[in-house]
């Protein structure tokens, strides 16, 4: 058991950091209020080769592992919420579902765009009726010769105002439940039928777009459809595996960031005649943040890990998005909490992370569907 990272892992984690803190860390508020996606800083974590770390070289990818892409995604959630929630979105649930399912055509024609960072993606699977429930989607693909017809209303996707392609679940046998779901690529600035509804106004994460997409009479090649049809559930759960573990690493990401501006607060903020950081009631706060943050990234790593060594990770990417999730909530609150009345404005950091966080307990599976699934795991 060696809990040091691998040197190379490090090189990328410094560089990324050194990155996040020269080029966003500077703007990142002011995304916020301009509500704009930054296309900029896309394109240059795309020259650092950042935009497909767990993807294969082959395919313009870096080669790196879901470890190495834990490290990148918690140095961007630790300056950013919005860019780490958008890149997570692209890397995890738009890009390495083609690389896992899809065939060599596809993976040239769609994998590659998304590794090299040429477009974000956008994976859509919730819809206005149909969350944790997702045996309840109301999207259909109709077969039509060499075509699919895609009818429906696809809910809180993140990137599908600004993606190259999206990645969409529909049913294409109705009447057979999960069995019944299969994934196409749609290709949002070309396919016809295909329409951005609305770009919702979020409690934080602003800079990265959340949508509501409309599909109506979307025709959509046969070659479009990953895997077979009806394998687009089991996909899904495979992809969620690995999406768990990057919402963990950005919770972790948000819990850090939230904690060292606390801490640099602390440190100089005095009262009474010294830094509040040395009154009992401050520090203790500051050392539980940084027990929950250690816990979190220790959760977040084992899962890493063990996904990079094939093993079956449903139980351990749940308990560390679970635990990070609620971490990042608690611990931004708490940084909110030392800072006062400063804290409650918005000249001063906590408060971002403490919006931000909020979504980290709801996307890719709420709380209580992951102690659902651990419930499960337990034999319950």
């Amino acid at each position: 058991m060696d809990f040091s990272l691998p040197a190379e892992h490090r090189m990328i984690r410094d560089t990324v950091r050194e990155f996040c803190e020269e080029e966003i860390e500077p703007v990142a508020w002011d995304l916020e209020e301009a509500h704009r996606f930054p296309e900029e800083i896309f394109e240059a974590l795309a020259d650092l080769d950042m935009m497909g770390v767990p993807v294969s070289e082959e395919y313009g990818g870096l080669g790196g592992d879901q470890l190495m892409y834990a490290l990148v995604t918690e140095e961007l959630g630790r300056v950013s919420g919005s860019i780490g929630l958008s890149y997570a979105a692209h890397t995890s649930l738009a890009t390495k579902p083609i690389e896992l399912f899809g065939t060599d055509e596809q993976r040239e024609r769609w994998l590659t765009p998304l590794a090299t960072g040429e477009y974000v993606g956008a994976w859509a699977l919730t819809e206005p009726g149909s969350g944790s429930d997702a045996s309840n989607m109301t999207t259909t693909a109709e077969r039509d010769g060499d075509e699919y017809v895609v009818d429906g209303t696809k809910q809180f996707i993140t990137n599908a105002s600004v993606a190259g392609s999206v990645l969409v679940k529909a049913v294409t046998d109705p009447g057979a439940g999960y069995d019944g779901i299969s994934t196409f690529v749609v290709d949002p600035r070309n396919d016809d039928g295909f329409e951005v509804v609305t770009e919702w106004d979020k409690m934080g994460l602003n800079a990265s777009p959340t949508c509501e997409i409309k599909f109506t009479d979307c025709r959509i090649p046969a070659e479009r459809l990953l895997g077979g049809e009806g394998e687009g559930w089991e996909q899904t759960m495979k992809t969620l595996d690995g999406g768990r573990i990057s919402i963990a690493a950005l919770s972790t990401g948000l819990a850090q960031g939230a904690f060292e501006a606390a801490l640099e607060y602390a440190k100089e903020r005095e009262q009474f005649g010294k830094p509040i950081g040395q009154f009992d009631a401050v520090r203790d706060m500051l050392v539980e943040m940084d027990r929950k943050i250690e816990r979190a990234r220790l959760l977040t790593h084992k899962a890493a890990v063990l996904y990079d060594e094939g093993e079956d990770v449903t139980r351990a990417s749940a308990l560390a998005k679970y635990d990070a999730s609620v971490a990042a909530r608690e611990v931004a609150e708490d940084a909110v909490q030392v800072l006062g009345g400063y804290g409650y404005t918005t000249d001063f950091a906590p408060q971002r992370f403490y919006r931000d966080a909020k979504l980290m307990e709801i996307g890719e599976g709420t709380s209580e569907i992951q102690r659902l699934v651990l419930g499960r795991e337990l034999g319950l």
